[in-house]
């Protein structure tokens, strides 16, 4: 697992440089975790984006006060495949999070974690050879 910490939730650049084959490696997750609002509290998740090689799909969701919300999974294609290098990039917009893969868009998600500031630390886990995260 690669965990990444940075003051506020700016624009993240992924490159990856190959995954495992997919018939042996379930997926992979992206989470943009927030701060915790006092000592007591768990860390919201502002986005949880995993993807399914086996399933084919690629899921969003958030968690706020322990609480999951409503899971996104419409994608217009599902772009990965097995060995293959690949550039996700994060952009945080004004009201929602879009997600680029080698420069196109796949998707879209919108924030429901205010402010989102508060999304500070970036965790990846899977079977990936990063290259650059920035």
């Amino acid at each position: 697992m690669f965990v990444w910490t940075r003051t506020s939730p700016q624009n993240l650049v992924i490159a990856v440089y190959k995954t495992k084959k997919a018939t042996l490696v379930p997926g992979f997750s992206v989470t943009l975790l927030c701060e915790p609002k006092d000592d007591h509290a768990t860390r919201d998740i502002g986005l949880l984006l995993v993807v399914s090689f086996s399933e084919k799909s690629i899921v969003r969701n958030s968690q706020i006060a322990g609480k999951w919300g409503k899971e996104e999974k419409t994608i217009p294609y599902f772009p990965f495949t097995a060995e293959d290098s690949f550039k996700m990039e994060l952009l945080c917009e004004h009201q929602q999070i879009r997600i680029l893969l080698d420069g196109r868009q796949l998707c879209s998600f919108s924030h429901r974690v205010q402010p989102v500031q508060r999304m500070t630390v970036l965790q990846i886990s899977g079977d990936l050879k990063l290259t650059k995260v920035a």
